[in-house]
């Protein structure tokens, strides 16, 4: 059987988009999903389905930050019958290069018969949708510019760190972040003193109050080397290097312009300052490492 092309990221290139009409490729029951992909998803909504398209504009779970949500509907319908809840989306762990678009449809109500009431509210009886039909993709807006600005703002957390630190902590280096809003932080090499809590405050606060442009740009490995950031290649596990299947090939890099450049395939606010207010919220250490926890101040969005 030959594998379905690559899910086109929309987000990637432009993160403005709010709707967009495609087709739908496939669509499947989760209890028929191979284990490996059911997996990916914690406590599914009874009676799931997952849709598959040939592009999206529903951000997957990855890279530190959470799913898009939103819905999706029949392009020559707006019955609310027509309407699929689309509650996570993540990369397929049998075909990473696939996104897979989980939720459901709403309660189907029998005709000339009351509601059923002794289902999950998420429950529905068949799916309304059929592999071909033409249909408008639509995210949660306040839902994604959250999402953006805790990203952006782990980003500005991060760049702040290595400005203030890299010299001053032997074996210095930036490791892995999450921006989910419960547990939002970044983890670096090396021990952070709790003294360096205002500081790193203190720093944020400026790169914040600067509004830097936040870029999206493609580049290379031979763009890493020129401007000095051949250690930000992605690598596998071995120390291969890691190349992106489309794009040319080419990283998805975002740089805060005057602070730093990251391979980052997340959503992002234009600006430093659209992060809002940014509070740095606890330095903690364990093995040699250091975990640098924050949050931004929800509600903003609209």
């Amino acid at each position: 059987m030959t594998a379905p092309p690559p899910t086109h990221l929309l987000f990637h290139h432009d993160s403005s988009l709010t709707t967009h009409p495609t087709t739908l490729l496939t669509i499947t029951p989760f209890s028929s999903l191979p284990p490996p992909d059911q997996s990916l998803f914690k406590s599914p909504p009874a009676n799931a389905f997952v849709l598959t398209f040939p592009s999206t504009i529903f951000h997957p779970q990855g890279g530190g930050q959470p799913s898009d949500e939103g819905h999706i509907t029949l392009t020559s319908s707006s019955s609310p019958s027509t309407t699929f809840s689309v509650t996570s989306v993540r990369h397929s762990a049998t075909n990473p290069s696939q996104v897979l678009h989980l939720g459901f449809f709403p309660l189907a109500t029998i005709p000339n018969n009351p509601p059923t009431t002794d289902l999950p509210p998420s429950s529905s009886s068949k799916p309304s949708f059929a592999p071909g039909d033409e249909v408008t993709q639509t995210i949660n807006l306040n839902l994604r510019n959250y999402h953006s600005r805790l990203h952006t703002a782990g980003h500005v957390l991060g760049s702040a760190v290595r400005h203030l630190l890299e010299s001053q902590i032997p074996g210095f280096d930036e490791l892995k972040a999450s921006h989910f809003p419960d547990s939002a932080a970044c983890e670096f090499r090396g021990l952070i003193e709790g003294r360096w809590k205002g500081p790193i405050q203190d720093k944020v606060d400026e790169f914040l109050a600067a509004k830097m442009p936040v870029e999206i740009d493609w580049w290379d490995e031979e763009d890493f080397r020129r401007e000095g950031l051949e250690r930000l290649v992605p690598r596998g596990e071995n120390g291969e290097v890691v190349r992106p299947e489309t794009d040319g090939g080419k990283w998805r890099v975002v740089r805060i312009v005057g602070a730093e450049v990251y391979p980052c395939g997340g959503t992002h606010v234009e600006r430093t300052d659209l992060c809002g207010e940014v509070n740095v919220r606890k330095v903690g250490r364990s093995k040699g490492c250091s975990r640098v926890s924050y949050g931004v101040v929800p509600g903003l969005e609209g």
